[in-house]
């Protein structure tokens, strides 16, 4: 299993990098989304991210999709370009996500009923995804 560590001033985060859901940016902050609920605030740029999950043994696990997202496809169950939406879901994800309480991590609320996490995202970003995830499963 590979580990993703994160070293915040106050802060030491081990995280499964299988655990992963997504990452969105938002500024110079991400916040990343695992299945059991759980969401950290992160002080980093979703560039670092990138680069880092190129390094692992599963990289093709991960796919940027526009400036501010990183998604886990595993877990990807719809892409509708009608919505502009991800959803992500599947047995191993939770209903609710559970609070954080250390600092500087804080709670997002991402998750919807049965299971599902959804996102929405800028069409232009969404098509090139779509065809490129469409690409990967057909090979």
């Amino acid at each position: 299993m590979e580990w993703l560590i994160i070293k915040a001033p106050r802060t030491l985060l081990r995280i499964a990098v299988d655990e992963i859901v997504y990452v969105k940016a938002d500024a110079n902050y991400c916040d990343i989304i695992l299945i059991n609920g759980e969401s950290y605030n992160i002080p980093s740029q979703i560039g670092k991210f990138e680069v880092y999950f190129q390094s692992l043994e599963h990289a093709d696990w991960f796919i940027r999709v526009g400036r501010s997202l990183i998604v886990n496809y595993q877990y990807i169950r719809i892409i509708n370009l009608n919505n502009r939406t991800i959803v992500f879901g599947g047995k191993h994800l939770v209903n609710k996500p559970r609070k954080v309480i250390s600092q500087p991590l804080q709670q997002e609320s991402g998750v919807i009923g049965s299971n599902l996490y959804t996102v929405t995202v800028p069409i232009d970003a969404l098509s090139s995804f779509k065809e490129k995830l469409e690409s990967i499963i057909n090979q």
